[in-house]
């Protein structure tokens, strides 16, 4: 960031926890090899010492460690996946406390965006996106967004397909598929990041 040759730029999207995790339970198999290896993350980043025994995974389902006992196989995944938000959320506390105190050079070369905000307000987020990124805004650019956020489908079946679909619709689908301890528990474990964020 602070190459003088280099005008780099960072936009850090974010999204609300809870939709975050009702998609990566929806795409729970496509997303296992990587949610181990975002929970393998944390063990290279946390302390040593008997502190890190005392890490509660709050995103679990009911029963699953039964007595210290290894997940059961049809719960495999939604451990990993649990596990896998729960450091996800802590990486972007960090990242926010940083942005917070970060010094004006910094705070020039990065910016936020959320995802509900975008999907909302998809011209507007484009055009300060692009004004932070010192870049134009091409007609076929906004006609691109308008599309891909204002599509006649709601959800797509197959993890990762890229289409056009209604995302405003999208971001409140959290709301119809966690249940209430789900959601308690993703508040419980992003809760800190969610305020900030303004979720």
């Amino acid at each position: 960031l602070r190459e003088p040759g280099l005008n780099l730029r960072v936009v850090q999207l974010f999204r609300d926890p809870r939709a975050v995790h009702n998609s990566r339970l929806k795409a729970r198999q496509a997303l296992l090899r990587e949610s181990v290896q975002v929970l393998r993350s944390r063990h290279r980043t946390e302390p040593r010492g008997p502190a890190r025994h005392q890490q509660q995974h709050l995103l679990l389902p009911p029963g699953l460690l039964g007595g210290g006992r290894a997940p059961q196989p049809q719960h495999r995944a939604e451990f990993f996946l649990g596990g896998a938000l729960e450091v996800i959320c802590q990486a972007w506390l960090r990242d926010l406390l940083l942005a917070r105190r970060a010094p004006d050079w910094l705070r020039r070369r990065y910016t936020q965006l959320r995802y509900e905000d975008l999907v909302r307000e998809p011209r507007a987020e484009l055009r300060r996106l692009l004004r932070f990124a010192g870049l134009t805004v091409p007609p076929a650019l906004e006609g691109f967004v308008l599309n891909m956020t204002r599509g006649a489908a709601y959800s797509s079946d197959r993890p990762f397909l890229i289409s056009a679909r209604d995302a405003r619709e999208a971001v409140h689908a959290w709301r119809e598929r966690l249940s209430r301890q789900q959601v308690r528990q993703v508040e419980a474990a992003c809760g800190e990041a969610m305020s900030i964020l303004a979720y």
